[in-house]
């Protein structure tokens, strides 16, 4: 290439690179927004003003994607399941004991066009999806999925809101009652044999939905709360009792005794019950014996 050649190259070059940085601040100009991208944590219990949320020790289950914010009370042996919220920002939300709130139910409360804090009792079913907006919920009450309970309304003890039913403001089901529909009516009282399965002081105050729940809760709390190390040697257990056969050497449970063990490393099968991380340990106590 001839050297005049080369300059034109050149000079092309520099002029395509300076119309480029150009229209790159003419772009950034033009721009309406900018946007920064951040992660955000995922936090289950938010204060807000200064309240924070007050969750008995003996909560049966929060799960970790709930949200539970602001002043919101939830007693003993109450479930938060996966996806829900409980929004006590500017109002107070109280949940008594045995009580659940379903998979990505919402429970609000307001202060804008009326002011209603929300309350709901002890051994109270919330389905999944339901939504609780500054509402009472009595004892022993059951909302169906996907149901609504708006300002200001109440749903009597021993009470059923069927699923995606619609309990407008200030309606009231009084106490043994189903009701359905958008909006929700009576259908019919409830039988002495349903209630007895909701539960109640004349029942010995227990209720059937509401144990099962707790019970299932304690289950979920226990899974969620194992750190890395356990989970995997649930899995290595599980595989185990896949592979070995019922004939060989069965791993020995903690505790028992070490008949039969390798140099004290544990029983011999597809794998040792612990690390081989120092047999020589093993060999030691072995000929000292």
């Amino acid at each position: 290439m001839s050297s005049l050649g080369a300059k034109a190259v050149v000079v092309v070059s520099n002029a395509a690179r300076s119309l480029g940085h150009k229209l790159d601040a003419l772009g950034a100009s033009l721009e309406v927004a900018k946007y920064t991208e951040r992660l955000v944590p995922s936090t289950r219990f938010v204060s807000v003003d200064g309240v924070a949320p007050n969750v008995s020790v003996l909560a049966a289950f929060v799960a970790p994607t709930a949200n539970i914010i602001g002043d919101v009370s939830i007693g003993d042996s109450s479930s938060v399941w996966y996806g829900a919220t409980i929004r006590g920002d500017g109002n107070k939300v109280t949940i008594g004991s045995n009580s659940s709130i379903g998979d990505r139910a919402l429970i609000h409360i307001t202060r804008i066009q009326s002011n209603f804090p929300t309350n709901i009792g002890s051994n109270v079913t919330i389905g999944p999806g339901a939504i609780i907006h500054a509402a009472t919920l009595k004892d022993h009450s059951i909302i169906g999925p996907s149901a609504q309970v708006l300002d200001g309304a109440t749903v009597g003890s021993q009470s059923v809101l069927a699923a995606g039913a619609l309990l407008g403001p200030g309606k009231d089901i009084p106490d043994g009652e189903l009701w359905a529909g958008m909006p929700a009516k009576k259908v019919r009282d409830l039988s002495p044999e349903e209630k007895e399965g909701m539960g109640g002081a004349d029942m010995g105050d227990s209720s059937i939905v509401a144990e099962d729940v707790k019970e299932l809760a304690v289950l979920h709390a226990v899974e969620c709360n194992k750190d890395y190390a356990t989970v995997m040697a649930d899995e290595e257990k599980w595989q185990d009792g896949e592979e070995r056969s019922p004939d060989y050497f069965q791993p020995l449970e903690k505790g028992a005794a070490e008949d039969g063990t390798v140099l004290g490393q544990g029983m011999p099968g597809r794998i040792f019950d612990n690390t081989l991380s120092h047999p020589e340990e093993g060999l030691k106590r072995k000929t000292t014996e």
